[in-house]
């Protein structure tokens, strides 16, 4: 996959950019980008409380907020209603979600012994291409999300899903547990490429020469 086409040099930002992010603060968009947000603390509360009625809920509270994830990009496009602000929102939802959906799940030994290194290859690609984001932005490079990216993201809202309903799910669903953690390794694997790729192709603009 060649660098150009993941990374293109971004328009320079116009002022009327500010006005855009003001108006659309309260879009329907932006407000499934809240909730989603706020989704968070909840789905983590229901983990931490344990039992099966407390697992259900976190697997509905996390289904709704996987649906937000599809539902405001694309209300966003076709209502001509894409912001700065949500553009920034929503990836930054998207980590708090699977980030303290998996550390809770590690706290609670849902996720244990080696797929804990699933957990964590998962954790440190999230944070890399964060920081590679935030610096080619700088740069006013654009970052656009691959196919294969959108594939690895449902695979680890699958896997999740899977996980979150954890022994309560396996009452229903026998070996639904070990369904997720092989769904989370499939994630990993995924993960690994996916990150390695972007890194890859932002690797000329990590290495260029500030006077060339």
């Amino acid at each position: 996959m060649s660098t150009e086409s993941h990374f293109q040099p971004a328009a320079r930002p116009l002022p009327r950019m500010a006005n855009s992010s003001r108006r659309y603060v309260l879009s329907l968009p932006n407000l499934l980008t809240y909730g989603r947000i706020a989704i968070v603390p909840l789905v983590c509360l229901c983990i931490y409380l344990g039992g099966d009625a407390a697992r259900w809920t976190a697997l509905a509270l996390f289904t709704v907020a996987a649906i937000t994830d599809f539902l405001d990009g694309y209300l966003a496009r076709i209502w001509a209603q894409s912001s700065p602000l949500g553009r920034m929102l929503d990836p930054i939802a998207d980590k708090l979600l699977v980030s303290a959906c998996l550390l809770m799940l590690c706290a609670v030994n849902t996720i244990t012994g080696w797929s804990l290194w699933a957990a964590v290859v998962i954790l440190c690609r999230e944070v890399l291409v964060s920081g590679l984001r935030e610096f080619l932005a700088e740069l006013r490079v654009s970052v656009p999300v691959t196919q294969l990216a959108k594939w690895k993201t449902t695979a680890q809202l699958v896997a999740l899903g899977f996980l979150l309903a954890g022994p309560a799910g396996d009452k229903v669903l026998p070996y639904n547990t070990e369904i997720g953690l092989s769904l989370l390794w499939v994630s990993a694997i995924l993960t690994l490429y996916t990150g390695y790729d972007y890194f890859r192709a932002g690797l000329r603009y990590v290495l260029e020469d500030p006077e060339g």
